[in-house]
C-alpha cells in the first residue's frame, strides 16, 4: 500500500531547471508536480485557482528570493496554511533559522536525498491533511453552535411574543424587517447579519411584565405604564452583557430599542446618535410592524397610514436618516409581511420560507 497521496500537488519553485528535473524525478513518480522558474511566477501559481498542496522553495533566485516569496505567501491568509519548505544550497544554521522564523515548515540542503526529500515531503502533507481536516471538523462544529444559539434566542424571544400575541411571527417579520433596513441603510454584510440575529430578543423582557398589564384591553394607567417601561431593562437584565458581539448587540437592542431621536423615549432618554444605530433601526422595524398589526388594544393601520405616520415621527421619535432607507426597502418588507402574517397561524422561518411551527 502506498504512503504517498497521488492527488497532492507540489509546486517545485527553482531558477536552474536543472534542480528542478532532479526535484521532480523523485516526486512526479508519486505526486503531481508543477514548476516555476522564479518566485513572482511562484506565487502566480500559488494564488491561482488550483493551489499547491505543498511548496519546495530555493532560496537563491533573482527577482524576487524565496525569504521574499515565503513572506508574501504567509502574509496572504488565502495562501498562509500552504507548507513551504526550503531546498537551498545556503547550509548555515542562521540561514535555516531565519527561514523557519519566516514560516517554513522545514529546511533541506542541497545537494539533495531522494529519501530524505520523500520522507520530508510525505510527513508535512500528512500533517496538511490532518489540519485541514481539523479545520473542517472545526468549522461544522462552529457552524452547529452557532445555529443552535440562534435557536435559543429566537425561541426566547418567540417566549416573550406568545405572551402578548397568539403567533409569535412579530419577531420573524420584525428581524427581516430590520435586516432589510439595515441593508438599504448601507450597513456591511456583518452588521446587517448580527442585526437580523440579535433583534428577535428585542421584547424579551416582556416575560416579566404581568399579564393584566401586558394584555390590558384597554389604554394603561400611569402607574401600569411605569410598569411597562421596565420591560427593556428587564430584557437587557435576562440577556446579560456578553463579550460575544451577537449577544451583546442583542442586549443593546432589548434595552435602547424604546429610546427616541428627541430623547422622549425610555428607559434611560438616550437622544440622537447616543441611541446606538442598530438598535435606532430595530425601533423603526418594530414601529411599522406594531401599526400594520392588530393589537388586543387596537385595529391594524393600512400601510399608507403607517408610513404616513413614521414620516411624521422623523426628528421626534425616529433617525431622520433612516426614513429613506425604510421607503426604498419597504416593497420587500410587505411581501414579508404577508408571507408571515399572524393570519398564517404560528409560523417558522426556515431559510426565508414560512413554514407551521413545530409544536
Amino acid at each position: 500500500m502506498s504512503v504517498h497521496n497521488p492527488s497532492s500537488t507540489i509546486l517545485l519553485v527553482d531558477d536552474m531547471a536543472d534542480n528542478i528535473d532532479i526535484l521532480n524525478a523523485v516526486l512526479s513518480p508519486f505526486y503531481r508536480t508543477r514548476v516555476a522558474l522564479s518566485g513572482e511566477k511562484a506565487l502566480k501559481i500559488a494564488l491561482g485557482e488550483n493551489p499547491p498542496d505543498l511548496i519546495l522553495l530555493d532560496v537563491m533566485m533573482p527577482g524576487l528570493n524565496g525569504y521574499q516569496v515565503c513572506e508574501q505567501l504567509k502574509n496572504n491568509p488565502d495562501t498562509r496554511a500552504i507548507p513551504v519548505i526550503f531546498v537551498t544550497a545556503m547550509s548555515e544554521v542562521e540561514d535555516e533559522r531565519h527561514g523557519l522564523e519566516l514560516g517554513a515548515v522545514d529546511y533541506i540542503t542541497k545537494p539533495v536525498s531522494p529519501a530524505i526529500v520523500l520522507a520530508r515531503v510525505r510527513t508535512h502533507l500528512a500533517l496538511y491533511d490532518q489540519n485541514r481536516e481539523l479545520a473542517r471538523q472545526v468549522g461544522e462544529r462552529t457552524a452547529e453552535l452557532f445555529n443552535t444559539r440562534q435557536q435559543i434566542i429566537r425561541r426566547l424571544g418567540r417566549a416573550a411574543e406568545f405572551r402578548d400575541n397568539e403567533t409569535g411571527n412579530h419577531i420573524i417579520r420584525m428581524s427581516h424587517f430590520c435586516r432589510l433596513i439595515g441593508e438599504a441603510a448601507g450597513l456591511g454584510e456583518k452588521s446587517v447579519e448580527i442585526l437580523y440575529n440579535a433583534s428577535p430578543m428585542h421584547d424579551v423582557g416582556k416575560i416579566g411584565i404581568p399579564d393584566h398589564i401586558l394584555l390590558k384591553q384597554g389604554a394603561l394607567s400611569p402607574d401600569e405604564w411605569e410598569v411597562m417601561k421596565c420591560h427593556p431593562q428587564m430584557g437587557a437584565d435576562i440577556i446579560g452583557q456578553h463579550t460575544d458581539e451577537l449577544l451583546q448587540t442583542a442586549w443593546m437592542i432589548a434595552l435602547c430599542h424604546h429610546e427616541k431621536w428627541d430623547g422622549s423615549g425610555y428607559p434611560h432618554g438616550l437622544k440622537g446618535e447616543a441611541i446606538p444605530l442598530l438598535a435606532r433601526i430595530a425601533a423603526l422595524a418594530d414601529v411599522f410592524d406594531a401599526l400594520t398589526t392588530e393589537r388586543p388594544y387596537k385595529q391594524a393601520w393600512t400601510v399608507d397610514a403607517a408610513v404616513s405616520h413614521i414620516e411624521a415621527s422623523a426628528g421626534s421619535h425616529l433617525d431622520p436618516a433612516l426614513i429613506e432607507p425604510f421607503k426604498r426597502a419597504l416593497p420587500q418588507m410587505l411581501r414579508i409581511r404577508e408571507q408571515f402574517a399572524d393570519s398564517h397561524g404560528a409560523l417558522e422561518d426556515v431559510d426565508g420560507v414560512a413554514l407551521p411551527a413545530s409544536a
